[in-house]
C-alpha cells in the first residue's frame, strides 16, 4: 500500500535534476541574500516590492521599496540594464514577488524571487529596520 507522497513516481533522476537546477536561475534564499549583504558581496538589488505601510513596519536593511504595482521603465531608469534584481514580499502567503517577476522579465529586467520573503527572513533569525531605526 503505498502513501499519498509516493502515490505519484518522483521523476527520473535526470529530469530531477534538470528541474532543481532550474529553480536556481529563478529562485534565491533569504540565508543566501543575507550572507551577501553581511559579506560586502551584493550584486543585486534588493527590492521589497510589498506596499509602503508594509515597509515602514519593517523592512530588509538596506533594501529599496518599490511596491510591484510600481514597477515600470521610469522607476528603474536610473539602474543599468543589466542590474540584477531580488524580489521579496511578505512570505509563502504573499504573491507579490511574481507579480513583480513578470513586470520585471517583461522590462527585460534580470529578475530572483527571494524565497520565504520576511517571513522567512525571521525564521532564519536576522532582523528587520523600520522607517524609525534608517
Amino acid at each position: 500500500m503505498s502513501s499519498v507522497v509516493s502515490r505519484i513516481p518522483a521523476a527520473d533522476s535526470q529530469t530531477a535534476l534538470a528541474h532543481f537546477q532550474a529553480l536556481l536561475q529563478f529562485e534565491t534564499d533569504c540565508w543566501d541574500v543575507h550572507h551577501a549583504i553581511s559579506n560586502k558581496r551584493q550584486d543585486f538589488v534588493l527590492l521589497d516590492v510589498r506596499g509602503d505601510e508594509a515597509y515602514r513596519k519593517g523592512h530588509i536593511a538596506g533594501s529599496i521599496s518599490l511596491p510591484y504595482t510600481r514597477l515600470n521603465e521610469q522607476n528603474l531608469a536610473a539602474y543599468p540594464a543589466d542590474t540584477l534584481f531580488v524580489v521579496y514580499c511578505a512570505g509563502p502567503h504573499c504573491n507579490a514577488t511574481e507579480k513583480a517577476a513578470i513586470k520585471l522579465a517583461s522590462l527585460q529586467r534580470p529578475v530572483k524571487k527571494m524565497i520565504g520573503g520576511v517571513t522567512g527572513w525571521i525564521d532564519e533569525g536576522f532582523t528587520l529596520e523600520t522607517d524609525a531605526d534608517a
